[in-house]
């Protein structure tokens, strides 16, 4: 089996990783704004995120030299590993779930809060279980200012949405003349037409209100907040949990039996996933949560609207969580978590594509400012704490 050891090409992966995993809830937060329903989005996600697993799988579990410590996927299948794999199974389930919750956390808290809030408490918990699960292999006196830096990114995060809301309810309350002065210009000139809402204004807002699929207008930001720390503790064990998988720091496997290695590990990881995303989101068509329009399977079958995006969300998905545990086994897991600060590239995307924060207060913007920094200097510190895995 293909094993990298290079610390270098392991931050290599980790940075793929990171420009990967950012892009894809901006996808996904794309398609709720345009109406689509979430249950659909994500059982098309989950299709492709499962076969980009296995094409990650079968391309590097098989490749290389099969030996009986390093063997290939294929040939440790039916290896007696099971407690290893039980914990690669665990890994899946908690990945899913969040990944789930935090869809619905997108539309209540915005895309770049949500990812600093959850994925600062993923990192400040399972940094620090991989830690001390990795024989302390990262520099401690780097690591874990690091991760201080993650807890006050956690609390500005808040601060970002609650001044946020604000303005948007100031805006709400002194409507914007904007749009109705360029429709009536319209009618005075005798054209015809419907003039787009400009980004930050309360009537993009109601626009938005009117179109996305999770309606957000009237909603406590306890629902939002609460969904958002629920994800990031599932996010906290999946990591941990994978490193179990592939490392057996409690000593479970027989002496004989090697350990899990990434690839076989990512396989199981995933198929538990795949199994957790189905079922949620098939009971969700018929139950839907956060008052979202209910939904059949001959519904969602039926709608092409979107479809492509979703898929391409699923595979960019599936190709970052392989990158990023690649890497973790060169350069450890505690750096390698490092690509979970995917808020730096989803919050580029929420304010181009999205229009998040435009015509915000100063206030708004010097707490975002802040966020994004901690987290900058956050990543760099994770990432210079990284050591090579003996």
């Amino acid at each position: 089996m293909f094993e990298l050891e290079s610390k270098g090409g392991g931050i290599a992966c980790v940075l793929l990783a990171l420009l990967l995993t950012g892009t894809w809830p901006a996808i996904l937060t794309l398609l709720e704004r345009r109406g689509r329903l979430p249950q659909h989005t994500y059982l098309d996600f989950t299709i492709t995120n499962l076969l980009a697993a296995l094409i990650m799988v079968f391309a590097f579990g098989e490749a290389g030299k099969n030996s009986n410590e390093n063997p290939n996927f294929l040939n440790q299948l039916p290896q007696d590993n099971w407690s290893s794999v039980s914990f690669a199974l665990a890994a899946g389930v908690f990945l899913s779930l969040g990944n789930i919750s935090i869809q619905y956390a997108f539309a209540l808290v915005g895309l770049a809060v949500t990812l600093v809030i959850s994925l600062s408490i993923s990192i400040v918990i399972g940094t620090t279980l991989n830690f001390f699960l990795d024989d302390q292999i990262n520099k401690a006196q780097i690591l874990f200012p690091g991760v201080g830096c993650f807890v006050i990114a956690v609390f500005v995060g808040f601060a970002v949405h609650t001044s946020n809301s604000a303005d948007d309810r100031d805006k709400l309350l002194n409507r914007s003349n904007d749009f109705k002065e360029a429709k009536g210009a319209n009618l005075e000139s005798g054209t015809t037409g419907t003039v787009k809402a400009k980004f930050g204004t309360a009537d993009f807002l109601v626009e938005l209100e009117e179109k996305r699929a999770i309606k957000v207008f009237g909603r406590s930001n306890f629902v939002g907040f609460s969904i958002t720390i629920f994800a990031g503790i599932c996010f906290s064990l999946f990591s941990p949990s994978f490193n179990l998988a592939t490392n057996d720091q409690f000593h479970t496997l027989k002496g004989s039996v090697p350990n899990l290695s990434v690839c076989t590990a990512y396989f199981h990881f995933s198929i538990s996933s795949f199994v957790v995303a189905i079922f949620l989101n098939v009971m969700f068509l018929y139950r839907p949560a956060m008052g979202s329009s209910s939904s059949s399977l001959g519904a969602y079958i039926s709608d092409w609207k979107g479809r492509g995006w979703a898929l391409v969300a699923g595979t960019l998905c599936g190709l970052g969580n392989g990158s990023q545990f690649i890497g973790g086994q060169a350069a450890g897991y505690a750096a390698a978590a490092a690509a979970q600060a995917l808020p730096l590239v989803s919050t580029f995307w929420g304010i181009i594509l999205f229009g998040e924060y435009w015509k915000s207060s100063r206030r708004t913007y010097s707490l975002l400012g802040s966020m994004l920094f901690m987290f900058a200097l956050a990543v760099a510190l994770l990432m210079a704490s990284s050591a090579h895995r003996n």
